[in-house]
């Protein structure tokens, strides 16, 4: 139950519910036991009548119909109160529960934004969706339901053995004989529920990543015609999840016969014992109507037992599973006097800057240095695996530097408002990633209050905006998950568009016209000089079409790097620089 103490401050945020919903609980409760008690009354009075002990006239016989209406009254007024009282319990407790699932899902999703992309290395997709749905859904059913049900269990069970031993205490003995037996295999049988009932949401989470990855990979899948075979894996997992779901159901089958033999066990002991005490004149007929009831009245609580023991066995199943992401600390957090500067200048100096990825120990950055002045354009090239990309990961502060530091405006970003940072950095990535939503929502993601004038000129800047037009609903195309209906060159225009439509004062573009044909990414690159004016950039690539816009450029090979200057001294010289070149234009002489 440790997990799930981490639910007490939900519970304290929806005291009032809760406290009202506990009320209703124990009205309903009290409404459903005390009609026992005139069940019992209206039985002596048959009884009574039926003995001969009473005269058969005309006014004993009216005495007992009205006897009778008044018992079938009260019994039916507290029949109904208790129906009303839990239909008040369920309205506080339930709607309880479901605010607090609305609480802890916004938490989650809250926190996984926090966390740094190392986190995401190590972690499917599928297993985080599975926790912050299936899991979310399993925590709620202990919220509500099983709390519910085992304050109703708790207080009925109480309420009704104080009844039943008032009454005669033998009788409630030896009717209550079974119980022990019911309790002590609920005990042996919760540990296999918990262990089982782990095994099923792991085995869940492993079935939600392979259809994620599925659906994400549909095109690879279909271009080397594996669907059988997907299918296949897929029917291993399911399979595998049917059985461990049939073995945990098998243990909470047992529950049903179990309930079901004590029942007819304190049934039949009732009437037995109950019998003998009437024929001994210690107890009245109406004693053994009214412990039938008290033992039908206990087969909801003791078969609920079973069902609570389930969902709560469950529940901490999956809260576990939630709190493992939750009690993760993010790599990459603001500090507590975070630097929220009002106007930023753009200067970007690294110094000394090296990082090592902690999962693989691949050394991807070795002790780089440069420095960026406001409005300077550099350009960061280098062979695959160079560390390129790196230094753009680090400036956005996705992640930080194991050794060395970066600064803004002459402050170290770990100092800085991580959110402050990113809004100041447009972001063109690599793999272009574009949300499921209309063509002119993901250019506007930018500013997210961005006119669809100011969409449309910048989709003309990044030349998409004539292949958007031919599309039959134009910006108002909806481009689907990870903008699969676009080509990847439409892809990356459209993140172009987006980065630049929010003016930021510093701009990283990282290879972010691979997918582009060369006329295009000319036209493109010369309307970008115009654009950059004042923006210090930074454009990291392997393709060297763009080096007239660079101030300087820098040339990376290993994580070290090795050349640094303007475009012509570097032809001059014989390195990297000039052997990527001559690859990519074979027909230059160089002087």
């Amino acid at each position: 139950m440790k997990a799930l103490w981490t639910l007490n401050p939900y519970f304290w945020r929806y005291k009032w519910l809760l406290l009202s919903g506990i009320l209703f609980v124990l009205l309903s409760a009290a409404f459903s036991v005390f009609p026992a008690v005139y069940i019992r009354e209206a039985f002596d009075e048959v009884a009574v009548a039926i003995s001969g002990r009473a005269n058969a006239d005309a006014q004993r016989s009216l005495a007992l119909r009205d006897a009778l209406i008044l018992y079938s009254a009260l019994i039916l007024g507290l029949s109904v109160l208790k129906g009303i009282f839990t239909f008040l319990m369920r309205q506080t407790l339930i709607v309880m529960s479901r605010h607090i699932e609305y609480d802890l899902k916004n938490a989650i999703y809250s926190h996984y934004q926090k966390l740094d992309m190392g986190f995401y290395r190590r972690n499917s997709t599928g297993d985080l969706m599975n926790r912050i749905s299936e899991d979310v859904s399993r925590t709620r059913m202990y919220i509500g339901p099983a709390l519910m049900y085992t304050i109703n269990t708790a207080f009925a069970t109480g309420l009704t053995l104080t009844f039943m031993f008032s009454v005669d205490v033998k009788l409630s003995l030896m009717t209550l004989a079974p119980m022990p037996i019911l309790v002590w295999c609920i005990y042996r049988v919760s540990t296999l529920i918990n262990q089982r009932s782990h095994a099923v949401q792991s085995q869940q989470s492993a079935i939600s990543t392979l259809a994620q990855e599925t659906f994400s990979g549909v095109r690879v899948l279909k271009a080397f015609g594996l669907e059988a075979e997907q299918t296949e894996r897929y029917a291993e997992s399911a399979n595998k999840s049917f059985h461990q779901n049939e073995k945990l159901f098998r243990v909470n089958a047992l529950f049903m016969p179990l309930m079901l033999l004590l029942v007819g066990a304190s049934t039949l002991i009732a009437v037995w014992v109950g019998g003998q005490g009437v024929i001994e004149g210690r107890l009245s007929p109406g004693v053994i109507a009214e412990f039938i009831y008290y033992v039908n009245l206990l087969t909801w609580p003791i078969a609920s037992i079973g069902w609570v023991m389930s969902m709560v066995q469950r529940a901490e199943a999956s809260m576990q599973r939630i709190n493992d992401f939750l009690h993760v600390k993010p790599m990459v957090e603001s500090p507590a006097k975070a630097y929220t500067p009002k106007t930023i200048l753009g200067e970007i100096v690294f110094e000394g800057v090296s990082y090592t990825y902690p999962d693989s120990g691949i050394v991807a950055l070795k002790e780089f240095s440069a420095t960026l002045s406001p409005g300077e354009t550099v350009v960061i090239v280098g062979k695959t695996g160079s560390g390129k990309s790196t230094i753009g990961l680090l400036l956005n502060r996705v992640m930080d530097p194991t050794e060395g530091r970066i600064t803004v405006d002459g402050v170290d970003i770990r100092d800085w408002d991580v959110t402050t940072l990113r809004r100041a950095i447009g972001t063109v990535p690599q793999d272009a990633f574009l949300f499921s939503d209309s063509i002119a929502e993901n250019i506007a993601f930018g500013t997210l209050d961005a006119t669809r004038d100011t969409v449309e000129a910048y989709a003309e800047f990044a030349h998409v905006a004539e292949d958007v037009r031919g599309f039959p609903k134009g910006f108002d195309t909806v481009v689907g998950e990870r903008g699969v209906t676009l080509s990847g060159g439409q892809k990356q225009r459209v993140s172009i568009a987006r980065a630049l439509i929010k003016e930021p004062p510093m701009l990283i573009l990282d290879d972010a016209l691979s997918a582009v044909d060369t006329d295009t990414e000319v036209s493109i690159l010369s309307g970008l000089k115009s654009k950059l004016q004042g923006m210090t950039a930074l454009l990291i690539t392997q393709r060297l079409s763009c080096v007239h816009l660079a101030d300087r450029i820098y040339v990376l090979d290993e994580g070290a790097l090795v050349q640094e200057g303007k475009h012509t001294d570097l032809l001059r010289q014989q390195g990297i620089y000039a052997e990527l070149y001559l690859l990519q234009n074979p027909d230059t002489q160089i002087a």
